[in-house]
């Protein structure tokens, strides 16, 4: 069977996607950079199994090389994915896609003309919570999705100094994310408020006044959803939150509130014409069945056991030749109904219309 060579590009959160591309039973040689040599060296000795790079060029340069994992900071994101693309190799990129529409339209347009794959790694859209609650949507349980709802609040003081002062919805696709993926349609328009105020140094860079920010999506279905996001200046204790209101039931999850989310049920009692709530915790199960043998040990890596699951469906999607599950049109609409939230809640909450790709 065929086998692909990948390299990881940043080694910071990327050391535990390193691991596991190491494992993976579709994966031959496995290349590793960092700015940093010491993480790179590090690394080498604990795997002995990888390759080091000496620059970013040289991965590009390599043609033993099929496809790269960008793991790098935020502002690299659109530039590194699109000279990827160009090389002529398959590639995937922590979130977000990009900070600008014409970043978007850019990384679309290299893909569509290498004929590569380009997958966004949204670690929401592979938890233990989003499978359960995508199966509660194909059998039936939830019945109809009336309203969805997500949340992501973080605190970034003392982080690398690109973030500060980054605009909240610019890295809203944690939130916004799981809505787009379940609604089965996608986002067309935006409004959103800013609120509160910053530090002037934290202005500065961005030229965001705002460290929290809620926005109302237009789904192009008619549903509509709600998403909040914070990065500065707000106490709150880090929350990932995903809400689904449905016409029999009701899944409700923030990670600094539980680990398991609660399931509302509607019910008419046995006698009576009036319908009732039964709220329940349900425990999440594992879903490592659904990985390669040789990946079962990293079922609870980070992000609610999605690592092992993203770098999976990137890898398959690569040896079988098709579009990965977060291709460019799905990564395209969540991080662009981000951005068109800052740009409304710039506006003080004007309507703004989220283009297609």
């Amino acid at each position: 069977m065929k086998k692909i060579n990948i390299a990881v590009v940043g080694l910071g959160f990327g050391i535990s996607f390193a691991r596991i591309y190491c494992s993976h039973p579709d994966v031959g040689e496995v290349t590793i950079y960092d700015t940093c040599v010491e993480y790179s060296n590090k690394l080498a000795e604990e795997l002995r199994n990888v390759k080091i790079a000496n620059s970013f060029e040289d991965i590009l340069n390599d043609p033993t090389i099929d496809a790269v994992h960008i793991v790098t900071p935020i502002p690299m994101h659109a530039e590194q994915s699109i000279a990827v693309l160009n090389a002529g190799k398959h590639c995937a990129c922590a979130v977000p896609m990009a900070t600008s529409l014409e970043d978007i339209r850019r990384i679309v347009a290299a893909k569509r003309k290498s004929g590569k794959n380009y997958m966004m790694m949204e670690t929401t859209l592979y938890s233990y919570q989003f499978f359960y609650i995508s199966e509660m949507i194909q059998d039936g349980r939830l019945g109809k999705i009336q309203f969805l709802r997500g949340s992501h609040y973080q605190n970034m003081e003392g982080w690398p100094g690109y973030w500060m002062g980054l605009p909240p919805m610019w890295y809203g696709t944690h939130a916004i994310g799981p809505m787009v993926a379940l609604s089965g349609s996608r986002i067309c328009r935006v409004n959103c408020f800013g609120s509160g105020t910053m530090a002037e140094d934290l202005v500065r860079q961005y030229g965001n006044p705002y460290p929290i920010e809620s926005a109302l999506f237009e789904f192009e279905n008619g549903l509509k959803g709600e998403a909040t996001r914070s990065l500065f200046e707000t106490t709150r204790a880090y929350q990932e939150g995903l809400f689904v209101y449905g016409s029999n039931s009701s899944f409700e999850w923030a990670i600094s509130d539980s680990w398991d989310p609660y399931v509302s049920t509607s019910y008419i009692p046995e006698g009576s014409t009036r319908a009732r709530i039964k709220c329940e915790q349900v425990q999440m199960p594992h879903y490592y069945h659904i990985l390669p043998e040789e990946l079962w040990r990293f079922d609870k890596s980070g992000h609610h056991g999605s690592h092992p699951h993203l770098v999976h469906e990137f890898v398959r999607s690569c040896v079988e030749e098709r579009k990965p599950r977060i291709d460019e049109i799905l990564a395209g609409n969540i991080t662009a109904a981000g951005i068109c939230a800052h740009e409304s809640a710039m506006r003080n909450g004007e309507a703004v219309i989220v283009p297609e790709f």
